[in-house]
């Protein structure tokens, strides 16, 4: 998958909030191992259409409902949380 991140701004760094962190996002990420774009295009049809013979097997691999338009930005906060600064641990 690919991932576009935007820097639109640098600014002043607020006391007690943990940098990187996300401020808007759009699209739930797609479940792991889905197989892909054309994978996770086929995984969205057949959870959208009850009728779909593929259904409840997505539904059940999924664990439940999936919503594709879901967005969560703590959640991207937590993916993140790799990249954050953090100060050098003392060698001596």
């Amino acid at each position: 998958w690919t991932h576009e991140i935007a820097v639109e701004a640098v600014e002043t760094a607020e006391p007690g909030v943990r940098y990187p962190r996300c401020v808007a996002g759009q699209g739930a990420c797609p479940p792991e191992d889905v197989g892909g774009i054309w994978g996770y295009e086929d995984f969205q049809a057949a959870l959208a259409d009850p009728a779909h013979p593929d259904h409840a097997e997505r539904l059940e691999w999924a664990g439940g409902p999936f919503d594709p338009n879901r967005f969560d930005p703590d959640e991207a906060d937590r993916a993140l949380e790799w990249l954050a600064w953090r100060p050098l641990a003392s060698t001596s």
